[in-house]
């Protein structure tokens, strides 16, 4: 490049080619379904399947659409639908390898053996259902969503949940929060006789939380789905002049970027600047502008980390030593049961073994591959762990990786969500995971060797 000269703009979203017809009534039908059904996941299924007990069924049309979550049963009827749907519509083409394929089929395999172990089989069944959501959505990507040439009414459903999920945020950070909050104090609170575990954290702190479990599940949300979705909208060439384009694409990622930062999500904002620097590092830029540029993002990012969470510093760090207190209980349990674990789910049982008198009870283990091998042992670590690590490093040397932009947002987002996993149960949140099986199985299907 000259000196002078302005650099290169991100190449042109790549449009995947297929060979056959055009999509027909049932691959539109099926797009539609799927991207509806994620997109309500993100509003109304972000709670983990094993709290399910302090999930009330909604009672008239105004709880139905306006209050969250919904009984995760709801959930499996619908998905139930979906896949119907996505047999008619399936094309079965793909050019993945047979292992990538296998993996996620052999995984939910030996957590349904590891099941029959289980310290309590109603956590691990409840469990068990979800991660059998999570292949379905990763098949119906790969077998069903892949072959289809234009996935624009997938992604709408998706969009428009997102981005009301982002409108809930706003409004909960600028006074919906504390509304809420005297609300369930005065007429809520006196009438519990049971509270959800965190809940109360959860009501009396200023991170917003969305329509999901809580901040950090938010986080995650924003993690996977921001890049894609920008991708997206920065592709709508036909309709949109690169004007508008810009201001679309300017708007939400100030709008996702914002909403993460008022989560308070100190692991999610440290992905976000990681996540950054390998867009950065993808641009065709001059090598003194690119590192230029990646200083600068190194420099506010942390700066601005630095500055919101000082106070979190100087109180010790607490929920960082929680978390090691887990990871440690996670490491034992497996040394206790190495092949079968104490069954899905059941991190809670196995926890309150082996946690020291000062920690407070965890549900979770705030890491999916330590869960992954404590729930059901090192056969489930190694099968979850080279599903994920396997496909991303396969989609990543795939021929157009490199050239399609868009394909490469899908993967930046999972990549996101892979890595919040190692310090969050990102797996353990239907809204999230559901989404990440879907597409690392369209990314899979549409893929070339």
């Amino acid at each position: 490049m000259k000196v002078g000269q302005k650099p290169s703009a991100p190449p042109q979203v790549a449009s995947p080619k297929f060979s056959g017809t055009e999509d027909g009534l049932w691959q539109k039908i099926f797009a539609v379904l799927f991207g509806a059904f994620l997109g309500l996941s993100l509003l109304k299924f972000g709670n983990p399947p094993i709290m399910e007990e302090w999930v009330t069924k909604p009672q008239g049309f105004f709880e139905i659409i306006f209050v969250f979550p919904w009984p995760i049963e709801w959930a499996y009827a619908l998905l139930i639908i979906v896949a119907v749907v996505g047999v008619a519509a399936g094309r079965w083409n793909h050019n993945a390898p047979k292992w990538l394929f296998a993996l996620p089929l052999l995984w939910f395999v030996w957590e349904f053996v590891a099941g029959t172990q289980s310290a309590d089989w109603s956590l691990s069944k409840a469990t068990l259902m979800h991660f059998a959501g999570c292949a379905a959505c990763f098949y119906l990507g790969a077998f069903s969503l892949s072959g289809i040439r234009k996935t624009g009414l997938f992604w709408t459903g998706i969009i428009c949940g997102f981005f009301l999920v982002l409108a809930t945020g706003f409004e909960q950070h600028f006074g919906g929060l504390k509304e809420t909050r005297e609300y369930f104090f005065t007429y809520i609170y006196p009438q519990m006789k049971k509270v959800p575990p965190g809940y109360l954290q959860k009501m009396t702190g200023e991170r917003i939380f969305g329509t999901l479990f809580y901040p950090n599940t938010l986080a995650g949300a924003i993690l996977l789905l921001l890049p894609p979705i920008l991708a997206i909208l920065w592709g709508l060439r036909e309709r949109f002049t690169a004007g508008a384009r810009r201001l679309m694409v300017g708007i939400v990622a100030v709008a996702g970027l914002s909403c993460l930062f008022w989560s308070g999500s100190k692991g999610g904002w440290l992905l976000a600047l990681l996540l950054g620097l390998i867009v950065l590092l993808r641009l065709k830029f001059r090598r003194v502008v690119k590192f230029g540029l990646i200083a600068g993002v190194l420099v506010i990012g942390l700066a601005g980390f630095f500055a919101r969470h000082l106070g979190y510093f100087h109180r010790g760090a607490t929920s960082v030593n929680a978390r090691f207190d887990y990871w440690r209980a996670a490491v034992q349990t497996t040394k206790d049961s190495p092949i079968f674990g104490t069954g899905p789910g059941t991190f809670f049982i196995a926890y309150e073994r082996v946690r020291s008198t000062n920690s407070e009870p965890a549900r979770l283990t705030h890491n999916d591959y330590l869960e992954q091998a404590s729930d059901s042992g090192i056969p489930g670590l190694l099968l979850y762990a080279g599903f994920v690590v396997g496909s991303l490093a396969w989609i990543a040397r795939s021929k157009d990786f490199l050239s399609d932009w868009r394909n490469f947002a899908i993967w930046l987002g999972v990549l996101g969500w892979a890595l919040q996993s190692l310090v969050e149960f990102a797996l353990y949140i239907p809204a999230l995971s559901w989404s990440a099986f879907a597409f690392l199985g369209l990314m899979a299907g549409k893929a070339k060797s």
